[in-house]
């Protein structure tokens, strides 16, 4: 992906458009004012003394993770957040000197060893992998406390260890050599819910497993628990940092919390026609002729598919934008093409850009469309879209 540095400064939109028709037949565009923006508005709401980690996991959840990373640093995120060892030595290798918490589970001696090295901040789900660690560091002579993130289970029964054993569990860690507890959090499961039950019922046992540990005489330097969703709906819950994902993408976790702060979207999908066609009426287009035309059609290729992550179950579902026009798609879509009805829009040439996620004149089509027709979340979509669509960084 290009920096902000590296990409072209367009002065209009025909620029813009000649510089991607030259590179890509599709890709990935990246709005870096709009993430940057997206941060400055998070951490203005945030509450007062509470820290921002911008959590960059998945390639960004497919936005690219070193410029987003490097973006979101400058814009004010004060930590990064990670699911994997590889993709926290990525940013490192990147020159990203801010501090990465590692939100996934390691406990080999190759990824602590890899951690130390490179300096990141592992979370702690249970004592064997506490004993691992502090053995591990032990063993490769490390003589500095390594920080550690104490994760609990509330109530999201994934990583953690219980919250009713959370006092014994940070004890124990605090024992142990090499180790320095650098916070203590926990994950909400059903914080993008209208109904707070639940976030309430993990936010009171967060709070009493928090009182136990303090009742030991433990200090503890962070406490976090609200990803986007908590972090919009209930100011309670910010403590002294929190982990936004989607929300520094610019899309909302839930409906009903779309009026708690504005973002902008940051990512647009777009193609270039390949090809443009007249059928008679009666052809068949596209595997399995499941789409028969009604009537004389034109109809325009499209050079994207299933393999740069159009989900193929949108076939004959979805609209794209030409011209700033809604057209639907027509026919099954294929490994590296989709075919458009253009009937309607006269003169439609090769090499113009069709947006299938994104903006163009008044019309708008968002990764939330999509996953409502698929009955899935706007979070699977950002992230299938694969590697072989460039990430096009724009201001």
């Amino acid at each position: 992906m290009l920096s902000s540095k590296q990409t072209p400064s367009f002065a209009d939109n025909q620029e813009r458009d000649t510089y991607a028709w030259f590179s890509q037949r599709a890709w990935v565009e990246i709005d870096l004012g709009a993430l940057s923006d997206n941060i400055k508005q998070l951490v203005i709401f945030l509450s007062p003394n509470t820290q921002l980690m911008a959590v960059v996991k998945a390639d960004a959840y497919g936005h690219g993770s070193v410029t987003v990373a490097q973006t979101a640093i400058e814009a004010g995120a004060s930590w990064l957040g990670v699911a994997t060892v590889p993709e926290g030595i990525q940013l490192r290798e990147a020159g990203i000197k801010a501090p990465i918490l590692i939100l996934g589970a390691t406990h080999t001696p190759e990824q602590i060893q890899a951690i130390a090295h490179w300096k990141l901040q592992p979370t702690l789900c249970n004592p064997k992998q506490a004993f691992i660690f502090s053995n591990t560091l032990e063993a490769i002579n490390y003589n500095y406390p390594l920080p550690v993130h104490i994760k609990l289970d509330t109530g999201m029964s994934r990583l953690g260890t219980n919250w009713q054993e959370a006092a014994d569990f940070v004890q124990l860690v605090q024992g142990l050599p090499h180790l320095h507890i650098a916070s203590i959090y926990s994950h909400l499961a059903t914080a993008d819910s209208p109904d707070p039950a639940i976030m309430q019922v993990q936010h009171r046992r967060f709070e009493e497993a928090v009182t136990q540990i303090k009742a030991r005489g433990i200090k503890i330097p962070s406490l976090h628990l609200a990803n986007s969703a908590a972090t919009l709906a209930d100011p309670s819950l910010h403590y002294d940092m929190v982990r936004a994902g989607l929300a520094i993408y610019g899309l909302y976790p839930a409906p009903h919390l779309k009026n708690e702060i504005q973002l902008q979207t940051v990512l647009q999908l777009k193609a270039r026609v390949t090809h443009v066609k007249t059928i008679a009426a009666g052809t068949g287009v596209s595997y399995g002729h499941q789409f028969i035309a009604p009537r004389e059609m034109r109809i325009a290729v499209v050079g994207i598919g299933y393999a740069d992550g159009v989900p193929r179950s949108l076939s004959h579902q979805m609209e794209v934008l030409i011209r700033g026009q809604r057209t639907p798609q027509i026919g099954t879509i294929t490994m590296d093409q989709l075919m458009i009805d253009v009937s309607s829009i006269p003169d439609v040439q090769e090499g113009e850009i069709v947006t299938l996620l994104g903006e163009q004149g008044a019309e708008k089509i968002t990764a939330d469309d999509w996953a409502n027709q698929l009955n899935t979340i706007s979070w699977e979509i950002l992230c299938g879209f694969k590697h072989r669509l460039p990430r096009v960084a724009v201001m």
